[in-house]
């Protein structure tokens, strides 16, 4: 077997622990000035109170499995309740839909459920079911 030929390097450098030291930077735009802040600003603000949504554990009429139910929202249309019900289906690795305005959860998910809508400006409550 022969032994494979080397590439020559300028100036005879070997490439060990910093293979990036011999490019330059001329050319290349300036980075944008940072603001100190700014991103945290941004986040620090506390989420607007949307109003009480309910949660309800329900297994009636449904061949014994258990359902996550929220109800009673107030103010917001279908498809912020589509995306509502994608994130909780996401965050609990189950299925769910949105019928008769209230979201349903397959399996009982109400507080990963209740901590979703806290995050989106809701309270929670737990109701009777």
């Amino acid at each position: 077997m022969s032994r494979k030929k080397q590439l020559p390097v300028e100036n005879d450098a070997t490439f060990g622990q910093q293979p990036f030291a011999g490019l330059s930077s001329v050319g290349l735009p300036a980075a944008p000035p940072e603001v100190p802040g700014a991103a945290s600003s941004v986040r620090s603000a506390p989420p607007r109170n949307r109003g009480r949504v309910d949660i309800i554990r329900q297994t009636a009429h449904r061949g014994g499995k258990t359902v996550t139910v929220v109800k009673n929202f107030v103010g917001i249309g279908l498809p912020e309740k589509e995306r509502l019900a994608k994130a909780m289906q996401k965050a609990c690795g189950t299925g769910g839909t949105v019928k008769d305005g209230q979201i349903e959860i397959q399996g009982d998910r109400r507080e990963d459920v209740a901590r979703i809508l806290s995050e989106a400006g809701f309270r929670p409550v737990f109701a009777g079911g």
